[in-house]
Parts: structure tokens; sequence; C-alpha cells
């Protein structure tokens, strides 16, 4: 393999339409090329009836802003670093219908689903007052929306561990874990390695090694991505991504174009990505997006 070749694509990255997020789609992709990415997908958050949480995700009206975004990036970028169309969506047991109209509303690249635990609706929903209840119940959630086939991967998938960090044992989870990698597995549903993780208050990737080595076990698909929402963040992490997965068994990371999944070897994956020359540290944050 030509070690000089892009090979991967940054597949979480946000826009400002999404109200938490800076930089335009072009911007991102600038420095996925001196990254030595092939391009990227970006993936802002999806609208989502009012009143589900308006405060971090783009309006409906937006919509088709937030489409002409990416096509205008693309065309601007075409020739050195690809731009696709993707969307995360967040999945809330309800709203499938909604869902599946706006999934066929545009030609999307990739879809990554999400279970939000520090959305206030969701917390409403699912909150009854005991800690491990409400993480076992964030990953039966995990669950079923990999069953709707909605989603080509599911971002952050152990996202409830910064919810209450004080009270996260993953030994008490892991019954809970296996079996929702099982119904996971069942369906072909990819999860994420998401590496925006470092920099929360439970200092690791999503999701935690021993939840990685069961995926493993069960062949489940990995994609890595940062969760990007500024353009220096693009990729970020990613040789680190690529060590842990190989520790975890892992010999290939996957992505997504036209809906349908690819797969990468890991080792080709390292060798094509060039180091971030100024490295930043960025500060802990709580929840996940």
């Amino acid at each position: 393999m030509d070690s000089g070749k892009p090979l991967m694509y940054e597949t979480h990255m946000h826009t400002p339409l999404c109200r938490h997020a800076f930089g335009l789609p072009e911007e991102y992709a600038e420095v996925a090329a001196q990254r030595g990415l092939r391009g990227v997908i970006v993936t802002c958050h999806n609208p989502m009836p009012l009143p589900y949480s308006p405060e971090v995700r783009m309006r409906q009206h937006e919509f088709d802003e937030y489409i002409d975004m990416v096509q205008a990036a693309a065309e601007k970028t075409a020739g050195s670093v690809e731009v696709r169309l993707g969307l995360e969506c967040d999945y809330f047991p309800g709203y499938e219908a909604w869902l599946e109209r706006q999934l066929s509303s545009a030609e999307f690249h990739y879809v990554l689903g999400s279970v939000h635990t520090h959305v206030a609706e969701y917390q409403a929903r699912f909150w009854k007052g005991d800690v491990l209840e409400y993480q076992r119940a964030y990953f039966d959630q995990l669950a079923a929306a990999a069953e709707t086939r909605l989603f080509d991967c599911l971002s952050h998938p152990d996202l409830v561990k910064n919810e209450i960090p004080s009270e996260w044992n993953p030994e008490a989870l892991l019954d809970d874990i296996r079996k929702a990698l099982d119904r996971i597995a069942a369906v072909g549903t990819a999860l994420e390695l998401n590496t925006s993780g470092v920099y929360k208050i439970i200092a690791e990737m999503n999701p935690f090694r021993g939840m990685l080595i069961e995926m493993r076990a069960r062949d489940i698909p990995v994609v890595i991505g940062s969760d990007a929402h500024e353009p220096q963040r693009v990729a970020d992490h990613f040789f680190d991504a690529i060590d842990l997965l190989e520790e975890c068994g892992y010999e290939n990371a996957s992505y997504f174009i036209g809906r349908s999944r690819r797969e990468i070897p890991l080792e080709d994956a390292r060798r094509s990505l060039r180091p971030r020359l100024r490295p930043r540290k960025l500060m802990p944050q709580r929840g996940g997006s």
C-alpha cells in the first residue's frame, strides 16, 4: 500500500448550525487534507420535532441550508479532498417515523444514530432515581436504536458513563452490555470509536476497552470518528484509536459511502495518516454530542 495515499475519512463532525460548533465544512476539509485524510463526512445534529432539545441542533427550516452548505463545500474542495453529506440523528422512542421521512429526503452517505442521555427529554423519560437502572436503560436503548435499522453506526456507545461519572462501574453493567451487543451484532449495525472521550470527565475514548473487546468477539464493525466541533479537531487521536483497536483484536476500521460499509486495514490506515503539527489540549467536557 502506498503510504502517501489518503484512505481515511473524518466520519463525525459538525457545523455552526448545531449551535455549539465552529467552522464551515470546507475548513474541516482543509485540516483533513493536512492530516492525510481522503475526506470528511459532515454529520451535524438532525432537526427534531419541537420542543426536543432545540438548543443543540439545527431547526427544521435550516435543513435545506445544511444540505446546501455541504454541497457548496464539496464543490469548493473538489479534486483535493472529498466532502460528503451525513447526519447525526437522535434516537428517541416514538420518533422513528420522523427519522425515516427525514433520511429519505436527501442522499446521505452516512447516518449516525445517537442516544444522548444529557438531553432533558431523555432524562425525563428514563431517569427513575436509580443510577444503575438508568445506565442499563441506556444500553437497552442503544440496542433498540440498532434494531430500527435506520442507522449505519451508533455513536459514542458508552456515553452514559459521563452522565454521572462518579457512579460508573462497567463491571456491574457487563451482562447488560453483552446483551445489547448481541442485539446490535444480530442486525449488523456498526459502532463508533469516538476519540473525543479523552476530553471528557472519564478521560477515555467511547467505548471503553472492555466493551471494544466484547464488540470484537461479536465481529461488530468499528468506525473511527473524532466528533469534531472545530476544524482543528479533525482526525484527533486517530493514531491512538488505531492502536487501541489493534490491542482489542481488530484488524480493520470501517467507513460508509452511499450508506454502504467499506473497510480499511488498520496498518494501512496508520501509514496513510499525517501527525498533527501543533497538538492542542482541550478542556474536559461533561456530556457528549
